[in-house]
């Protein structure tokens, strides 16, 4: 087991250095691990809240490069039986596959009942967010549940009707539900959920590296064509290569330039695609997030081919480090962030005249316009900060507080004094 404590006085200082109120509730946060780019949105939520506990599945899962320190939270790490499933999915004609790693932390619920929390804010559809279920129906605090539903349409578009049925069962339990985007919204209020519920929560980070980067760039790298991420068939890449070799044999006066940082099971094979002598193809392997940023300073124009995302980090990074976006729609973040030749450009992975048409439009784009559009896009995301993505999570835990507790024979219960409290000071924005 792995702790590390934080202060957890009345009052705590946010980054400009004044002090704000917490609400003065216990919260337990159930997920698989850690990324790095989520510590910023966790210490400003350990900031709004008296108590917040993690409880993590892993350390860290396999086949990720992070470094897994969670420095300033309080962390427990589950006893979980894990594995990993080869899922097949298909986009329209195109197959792929993807590994996706699987947790049951079967310890839950004693842990939920050693901490006490009032809020308990579980992620995902699936086992340990069930065992959140049972814990908040049974539970002599009266405790309240957050799920996150960290979904799209578009990735749920091949779930069953047995998994969809559980997954309208969980909702159901659910005091408020959290959600990345428009597209996550409309699956869960198809599922059942009142609106009155569903709270939004995008993804982000500390954006600073990335928006000191100067947003000018020298003509021999500012169409240069950047992909920051795994090297998986997920992420579209082999149809995008395809793609741009025949772009580029009909537009042999244009020099391309592509940069690959990460790393994958299909590197190899990647590397040894067959394209144009125009076309040339970097390989730099995966690096330490906290150097990620000279890559984009490097870089003039995103690419995200991906066939399928709940949302896509890499985008929010992009529009902050001054680069426009080539991106796929079947990113949450490219339909949330991106708007077509003002920050970006939107094409269909799937379809090669969309790709085709895509590339064309990037490399007939101006300099002067190609500009504008690094400015758009630095703009276009300087709102979302993580105290904004904390003041979500802070805003559904207060959903949570004032809906009506119902027991599972469908009466709603009486409010614990220590409840009714705090349900008070979440009703005056404390």
């Amino acid at each position: 087991m792995m702790e590390e404590r934080i202060d957890s006085s009345e009052e705590r200082r946010d980054c400009s250095g004044s002090t704000k109120e917490m609400l003065p509730l216990r919260v337990a946060f159930l997920t698989n691990c850690v990324a790095p780019y989520t510590l910023p949105v966790w210490r400003e939520l350990s900031r709004s809240v008296e108590s917040l506990q993690f409880l993590f599945s892993t350390v860290m899962e396999s086949g990720r490069e992070w470094d897994p320190g969670c420095d300033g939270l309080n962390v427990h790490i589950q006893r979980s039986l894990s594995t990993v499933v080869r899922r097949r999915r298909s986009v329209g004609f195109i197959g792929f596959s993807d590994d996706v790693p699987i947790h049951f932390p079967y310890d839950t619920l004693p842990w939920l009942r050693r901490l006490q929390p009032d809020v308990v804010i579980s992620v995902q559809l699936g086992f340990r967010t069930l065992q959140a279920v049972i814990y908040r129906l049974f539970s002599r605090r009266k405790s309240r549940l957050v799920i996150w539903a960290d979904l799209s349409e578009h990735t749920e578009r091949e779930t069953g009707r047995i998994r969809t049925a559980v997954r309208r069962l969980l909702l159901r339990a659910a005091d408020a539900v959290l959600v990345n985007g428009t597209s996550g919204a409309r699956y869960v209020l198809r599922l059942g959920v009142p609106s009155r519920r569903i709270v939004r929560a995008p993804y982000t980070t500390n954006m600073s590296p990335f928006r000191s980067i100067p947003l000018g760039r020298a003509p021999t790298i500012s169409r240069r064509l950047l992909y920051v991420g795994r090297l998986v068939e997920l992420k579209g890449l082999e149809i995008f290569l395809r793609a741009l070799a025949r772009w580029a044999e009909t537009h042999t006066e244009q020099n391309c330039e592509m940069w690959f940082v990460g790393d994958g099971p299909i590197r190899k094979y990647l590397g040894q695609f067959p394209m144009p002598p125009t076309v040339n193809l970097r390989f730099v392997g995966n690096v330490p997030y906290a150097e990620l940023a000279q890559y984009f300073a490097q870089a003039g124009i995103l690419v995200l081919p991906t066939l399928e995302d709940t949302w896509g980090l890499v985008v929010n990074e992009a529009l902050a480090a001054g680069l426009p976006v080539l991106g796929s729609p079947y990113s949450q973040a490219v339909n949330e962030l991106v708007q077509d030749n003002v920050n970006g450009w939107i094409f269909q992975p799937d379809n090669s005249e969309s790709v085709h048409d895509a590339l064309s439009r990037v490399f007939a784009t101006s300099s002067e316009h190609l500009s504008q559009m690094r400015s758009e896009a630095r703009r276009s995301i300087s709102y979302l900060t993580p105290a904004l993505v904390a003041s979500r999570f802070v805003e559904a835990i207060q959903v949570a507080m004032n809906e009506p507790r119902a027991h599972p024979t469908g009466r709603v219960a009486p409010p614990s004094v220590r409840e009714q409290s705090a349900k008070t000071r979440c009703e005056s924005g404390e």
